[in-house]
């Protein structure tokens, strides 16, 4: 569940190791860290049936993830930092993939960093990303606007109750480059306004996006929403993303809305349109199982369960 204090919320990505990570070194200048998670799940829909290689509708979609966490420091309001992560997915035709690639500077200004890295505009649409199963879709009109991007230069300042974060993305094809820019502001009562803006070409066509959310966190409740519009070329792009969460004992329930309508020159049609609800047991802080529920409005797409066990280290 999201926190109030979202200030903070980038450079702790960068700097920090997760909840559960181990540190292995550690002196007086530098230390490494280590984490990961071992998540066995599956997911149950129609859409994973396929008559030409006798499939049915289960799938495995478990996965395990490892990362490695440094930083050091060079001398007194300079620092240095560094992430890789990876991820191994299941099956006969397993991948390894890397999620995140990247290292930089920490100064009293800011951090600085450069390589396989979130855009700006993650932190907003965070906000609403919250379910362990389903959600995130709608927000991401424009490339330009998700995570684990490469090339990318990134800045992230927290000033006061503000944080800043702005980030160019240096793309190998020509004339396809992208760059953003958000801001947060948290108030003490735990509500939290964001905005962000991103501007790219994407498969020849300029493309833009703008990003208006805000949070608000009492108690064991957590609320959400974000409102995204943009373009690529003569298309126009609407989406909204809603979230809720509540926190009881050890059990923590959640749900989320993610709508898309694309306007083609008046041609409108939904790309997302869909709730999703899940529940999630926490037995410590390194073992939860999760199960979720999406209904699609959207034609001819199929509601889905997923479930799950998970191990963070």
């Amino acid at each position: 569940m999201k926190h109030a204090a979202l200030t903070t919320a980038i450079l702790a990505t960068l700097l920090s190791g997760t909840a559960s990570a181990a540190t292995v070194y550690q002196d007086e200048t530098s230390s490494l860290k280590v984490g990961g998670r071992a998540e066995a799940r599956f997911n149950i829909s129609d859409e994973n049936k396929s008559d030409a290689d006798n499939t049915d509708s289960f799938k495995d979609k478990s996965r395990a993830r490892v990362n490695l966490k440094g930083r050091t420091e060079i001398m007194d309001g300079l620092g240095a930092f560094g992430t890789y992560e990876m991820e191994i997915n299941s099956g006969k035709d397993a991948t390894v993939d890397t999620r995140y690639l990247f290292a930089g500077l920490d100064t009293q200004v800011g951090a600085f960093s450069y390589g396989q890295q979130d855009s700006a505009q993650v932190i907003l649409t965070d906000f609403t990303d919250i379910l362990a199963t389903f959600g995130g879709d709608a927000a991401d009109l424009i490339d330009g606007n998700k995570d684990k991007r490469e090339n990318n230069f990134v800045y992230s300042g927290s000033f006061n109750d503000l944080t800043v974060t702005a980030n160019y993305i240096a793309n190998e094809k020509k004339d396809t480059d992208t760059y953003g820019i958000s801001f947060v502001y948290s108030l003490p009562m735990g509500l939290d306004l964001g905005a962000g803006y991103v501007d790219g070409k994407e498969d020849g066509d300029d493309s833009d996006q703008y990003n208006i959310t805000a949070a608000y966190t009492i108690n064991d409740f957590y609320v959400a929403g974000l409102y995204a519009g943009g373009s690529i070329g003569d298309a126009d792009l609407t989406a909204y993303e809603l979230a809720a969460a509540y926190k009881y004992n050890q059990f923590t329930f959640q749900g989320v809305y993610n709508y898309q309508e694309v306007d083609d020159n008046g041609a409108k049609s939904d790309k997302y349109d869909y709730f999703a609800i899940e529940a999630i047991y926490k037995f410590n802080s390194e073992f939860r199982a999760y199960a979720g529920y999406l209904f699609d409005q959207v034609d001819d797409q199929d509601d889905q369960v997923q479930a799950g066990v998970r191990y963070d280290f």
